[in-house]
């Protein structure tokens, strides 16, 4: 492990750069839309899938990493940054709708997450959950409610195939996959996303605290059963960001007190 006062090896940052408070995003792309909404954000670094903002909120500095696609450079984001001082995180992201109720447009804030995916393997066992830190989720609660968006709590689905849900046909292992699928729509689950059960353990592991908020482009069990959805995908994530950025300062707020 570097030294504080070193650069990450991935992130490119060090001790200071970063912000106890961190949102992150898997698209790059996202990050200067989000720190947009920070005071005095500057650019601190981008290296690979991992670009970095930092600015305040009420005074307090808060930074913004994105993580690319899945858990593993997940991980290696929320690990270095740990390591250079942060320890709240938010992931902001879309997400694919399972549960009839949710439509294209909706936020979805996660409660825990399927641990369909590798990476946290590799720091708990599966009979470990992957569970969204409570404070963390009640002030994304707390915010969406404020804001009056059409939102709903509950489990999310991690996987690391994007293809192996949207192609499943095709795949040597179509039964399983079809199988699993199912049991989700049956459990409730409310959507299907890349990160967030990595996150949850990988925040756990570290004594961190992590939560999630979601966009949903559109919900393709809403479109099977012959329902009303987004006529196309709608990428537009400003409102589980504003989300987001509004439950960072609910938990600026509630830290101090």
């Amino acid at each position: 492990m570097l030294a504080n006062n070193e650069l990450q090896y991935h992130i490119k940052c060090a001790e200071g750069d970063v912000g106890r408070y961190v949102i992150l995003p898997g698209d790059p792309g996202r990050c200067e839309k989000i720190a947009a909404y920070f005071d005095n954000a500057e650019f601190v670094s981008q290296n690979r899938e991992y670009t970095v903002y930092t600015g305040t909120l009420l005074g307090e500095k808060v930074s913004v990493c994105s993580t690319g696609i899945g858990g593993p450079s997940s991980a290696i984001a929320m690990e270095e940054l740990f390591a250079v001082g942060a320890d709240t995180f938010i992931r902001v992201g879309t997400a694919g709708g399972i549960n009839l109720k949710v439509h294209g447009g909706d936020v979805v804030i996660a409660t825990a997450a399927v641990r369909q995916e590798g990476t946290a393997r590799e720091y708990a066992p599966l009979e470990y959950p992957a569970a969204a830190n409570f404070d963390v989720t009640q002030a994304l609660v707390w915010a969406a409610e404020e804001m009056g968006s059409r939102f709903h709590t509950g489990v999310v689905q991690s996987k690391d195939s994007f293809y192996g849900q949207h192609s499943p046909d095709r795949m040597p292992i179509e039964g399983e996959l079809k199988a699993r699928w199912e049991a989700w729509k049956r459990l409730g689950v409310l959507c299907s996303e890349m990160e967030s059960a990595t996150q949850f353990v990988v925040a756990d592991s570290l004594g961190a605290r992590a939560g999630a908020v979601f966009h949903i482009v559109w919900n393709q069990e809403r479109k099977n059963a012959g329902l009303d959805d987004v006529a196309e995908q709608n990428e537009d994530t400003d409102l589980a960001i504003r989300t987001a950025v509004e439950a960072l300062k609910i938990l600026i707020e509630k830290d101090r007190g």
